[in-house]
């Protein structure tokens, strides 16, 4: 019978979940997503709208985290409220998020911010955003704007998924869609974004952060007879961006599934007899475990956070499933040398899940939209045991 399986405990490890500011806050009317969501035709299944008003709400959410047993909370700062017109900085959206993490501190979570999480001020978008010729050093403005208010800040997260990014900027010039429905990552935005992040990451560490990004890690597999065709495939779309994390205090893993890629170099679809998750994803709960020991060889041993993991699910005892297999994947990973500094959930709360609306449901805590009520799940107090504990409950 093999041992049971724990994990880290104490003030070391970072447990907690994750938001992204124009998924919860709501009323991000100048961010290019909102001009997204609102254009004739829009893919969009919603508005974000009000999303669900953590804006406001960020205190009780805090609160909810905390009071579960859980000591780090990851969210996003929104560049379009802090730099509405360019030039233009607002000093009292500063002083807001500033009081999101002294809510933390407050609370005692550890805050990790993330500076850009996909929405871009629609001034900046609209002249080429990533593909602008000043991109970087508009970036890197924006950097030294919010660096001010990230004191007791120890871990800054510079971009998230640049990968996918990219990706979506390929699909947005290109119309070569692959079968997963993305095109190939447009390379000239993969560079500058490795560009503006490794500019990010000096100036941050000049003020004492730990600074790094995050990348969706997909756990590409191969089919029989296709590993060059997977290497290939990879190599672009994750490979790329784990090796510019080689000179970063840590990267982020976010992991929720898996992709087989055939001969042909393209992803294979996966049968109807297969569990699905409400985004339409293979429920694959072991791609945690997988994600991070690449990572670990993809960039010779950086430290790591899980800064997303989780599932889409209406029942939430099939979420506390999937953690529960994810988390023995990442104790069994960390047992084989993986250094990994934290684990954070996706979502601490039922949001707006970008093109999909506000069907998919990751969170922690169930948001009634109408009324804002927030009602924490089982998941959420089933990890926060964890977190106190050590221990992973056996199925």
């Amino acid at each position: 019978m093999p041992a049971p399986l724990t994990l880290p405990t104490g003030p070391g490890f970072l447990w907690g979940a994750s938001t992204a500011a124009h998924q919860i806050e709501g009323g991000n009317v100048n961010s290019d997503w909102w001009a997204k969501e609102h254009v004739p035709g829009t893919l969009c299944a919603d508005s974000s709208g009000d999303a669900v008003d953590s804006y406001h709400r960020y205190p009780e959410d805090v609160r909810l985290l905390a009071d579960a047993g859980l000591n780090a909370y990851r969210f996003s700062v929104e560049w379009a409220r802090i730099e509405p017109a360019e030039g233009e900085v607002s000093r009292a959206q500063l002083a807001h998020y500033r009081r999101m993490i002294d809510a933390c501190l407050a609370a005692g979570v550890t805050p990790m911010v993330t500076l850009l999480h996909f929405t871009l001020p629609r001034w900046f978008a609209e002249r080429g955003g990533w593909l602008a010729p000043d991109a970087v050093d508009t970036y890197l403005r924006y950097v030294e704007t919010v660096a001010p208010i990230l004191d007791d800040v120890r871990h800054v997260v510079t971009i998230n998924e640049p990968n996918i990014t990219s990706m979506m900027l390929g699909a947005s010039r290109r119309t070569n869609l692959d079968a997963a429905g993305l095109a190939a990552p447009d390379q000239e935005a993969s560079d500058v974004q490795a560009r503006a992040h490794r500019g990010a990451v000096e100036i941050l560490r000049g003020l004492g952060h730990r600074a790094g990004w995050t990348v969706a890690n997909q756990v590409f597999q191969a089919a029989p007879g296709a590993d060059e065709a997977r290497d290939a495939y990879a190599y672009p779309r994750e490979d790329f961006f784990l090796e510019v994390s080689r000179d970063d205090d840590f990267v982020g893993v976010q992991s929720y599934l898996r992709t087989i890629i055939g001969p042909d170099g393209e992803p294979v679809p996966f049968g109807d007899d297969v569990e699905r998750t409400l985004t339409g994803w293979e429920y694959y709960p072991q791609a945690l475990g997988e994600a991070l020991e690449y990572t670990h060889r993809i960039t010779g041993g950086v430290p790591m956070i899980v800064t997303e993991n989780g599932m889409a699910t209406a029942d939430d005892s099939r979420r506390i499933d999937y953690t529960r297999e994810a988390l023995a994947g990442m104790a069994r990973a960390m047992e084989r040398g993986c250094r990994v500094d934290g684990y954070l959930h996706w979502s601490l709360l039922d949001n707006y899940e970008w093109m999909s609306g506000f069907r998919p449901t990751f969170g922690l805590v169930a948001v009634d939209r109408t009324t804002f009520e927030r009602t924490p799940k089982p998941s959420l107090a089933w990890l926060g045991d964890v977190a106190r504990t050590g221990k992973l409950p056996a199925v």
